[in-house]
């Protein structure tokens, strides 16, 4: 194998863990997210967890993530804007990383 192959084989194989990683972190921010939004909604927090972990697989981004949220608290008549919904995903994504990534 020639020295070109094997760094390709090593750049494939980082993408491949630094993907994993990152889902990883992310289906991390989705719980810590479902526990946090499910005391204001009054649901069981280990289910509504798993109910964001799962609206997040609806389609690539935080989008289908966020339109849940933000639905399920509208609901329940929370006073929680946009931006406190947005801040609260990226702070979680933040510790979820950190946890994650050791950083």
């Amino acid at each position: 194998m020639s020295g070109f192959d094997e760094r390709k084989d090593v750049a494939e194989t980082k993408f491949v863990m630094d993907a994993a990683k990152e889902f990883k972190a992310e289906a991390k921010r989705n719980k810590a997210l479902g526990l946090w939004a499910a005391e204001f909604i009054g649901k069981d927090p280990e289910k509504y967890a798993l109910e964001i972990i799962m609206a997040d697989m609806e389609e690539a981004g935080d989008d289908d993530v966020f339109r849940k949220l933000k639905a399920d608290l509208n609901a329940a008549n929370t006073e929680l804007s946009d931006q406190a919904i947005r801040d609260k995903m990226a702070e979680c994504l933040k510790v979820a990383r950190e946890e994650v990534y050791g950083a």
